[in-house]
């Protein structure tokens, strides 16, 4: 399983660009898995229905299956977040994992970065920005980014190719301290 991550601050287009990277991917016969990382509180479920109800009564893990999907909620009752590591390893096989998010984790990434955000740029103080994906590529060229290429967000199948030759094998480890094998 290879990985590359989409980082930059809300708001940056990271979601659009991602839903345009995969069908790419997956047209050029890969499988594609993502991971997501939220900064607040979500619910994939409803208030009301058999499987809500259920983990507000106290379990911890609700499986819901269909002929369609499955899908497995996990209340962590007080325990630790998961590492980037340990969603990783709750993934299926597959070719490829996109990840969001995470922005600090030492893993290969391309930086989206809208300028007229007015948020600091990540690439200085991260050595595992490979690229920049922008609306504006003369205020990020302004801002020295050296030998790091600047790609307009539009260039999604140039974006794709980036993804496909710089995804690093996943090590079970990322998170702590030890990075993704660039191959």
């Amino acid at each position: 399983m290879r990985i590359f991550a989409f980082a930059g601050w809300s708001g940056s287009g990271k979601t659009t660009l991602i839903e345009q990277i995969i069908p790419r991917l997956a047209a050029r016969g890969l499988t594609v898995s993502l991971v997501k990382h939220a900064h607040h509180r979500f619910d994939v479920d409803h208030p009301g229905k058999d499987s809500w109800r259920h983990r507000q009564a106290g379990c911890t893990e609700v499986l819901l299956t269909s002929h369609v999907r499955w899908a497995l909620m996990h209340e962590l009752r007080g325990a630790s977040e998961p590492s980037l590591a340990d969603s990783l390893g709750r993934l299926s096989p597959c070719d490829i994992v996109l990840i969001e998010g995470f922005k600090r984790a030492p893993v290969p990434k391309l930086e989206i970065l809208r300028p007229s955000l007015g948020k600091p740029p990540l690439f200085p103080h991260d050595p595992w920005v490979l690229a920049v994906a922008t609306d504006d590529p003369v205020a990020v060229a302004e801002l020295g980014v050296g030998d790091l290429p600047i790609l307009r967000l539009e260039q999604v199948d140039a974006i794709a190719t980036l993804v496909i030759e710089h995804a690093a094998v996943h090590l079970s480890r990322i998170d702590d301290g030890e990075a993704a094998d660039v191959p």
